[in-house]
């Protein structure tokens, strides 16, 4: 049971980190980049991206 919430927590981590990514100013291909990082290692991907991520103005949708 705490595995499912666990993977739950993840997936709902990982999915605002990516929108969080799309959304940003970053080039083309450093989101690209950063989404698979994110996707491939899900739990570092995420911690990574909080730490090193693109910052700046989002773009308004």
């Amino acid at each position: 049971m705490e595995y499912g919430l666990i993977g739950i927590l993840v997936l709902i981590a990982d999915i605002y980190a990516i929108y969080q990514i799309f959304t940003s100013r970053a080039s083309g291909l450093a989101k690209i980049l950063w989404t698979l990082g994110v996707v491939i290692f899900p739990v570092v991907g995420f911690i990574v991206w909080l730490i090193a991520g693109p910052r700046g103005d989002r773009v308004t949708v």
